[in-house]
């Protein structure tokens, strides 16, 4: 089973990605999914570098086990989980 996120909608309020991207993988972290689809869309790419930096933060990195960017599409990135 595998979440997705779709960024399009807020893509320019700030806040509202950060929760939403919490929201995410705190619901994977609860029903121990193993795979969260974030699409921030392609556009300049600084939707995917806040992602990305999100990602980074200390605390949230210690939620999942990797970060792979879509070889295929740029305006995708999966976040792999290791259910405890």
């Amino acid at each position: 089973m595998k979440l997705t996120l779709d960024l399009h909608d807020i893509y320019n309020r700030g806040e509202d990605i950060d929760k939403a991207l919490r929201a995410v993988i705190d619901e994977a972290v609860e029903k121990k999914i193993k795979l969260v689809e974030i699409i921030p869309g392609k556009g300049s790419g600084q939707l995917k570098k806040r992602v990305l930096r999100f990602l980074d933060q200390k605390d949230v990195k210690a939620m999942y086990h990797r970060v792979e960017k879509d070889s295929h599409n740029f305006g995708r990135i999966f976040v792999h989980f290791h259910p405890k």
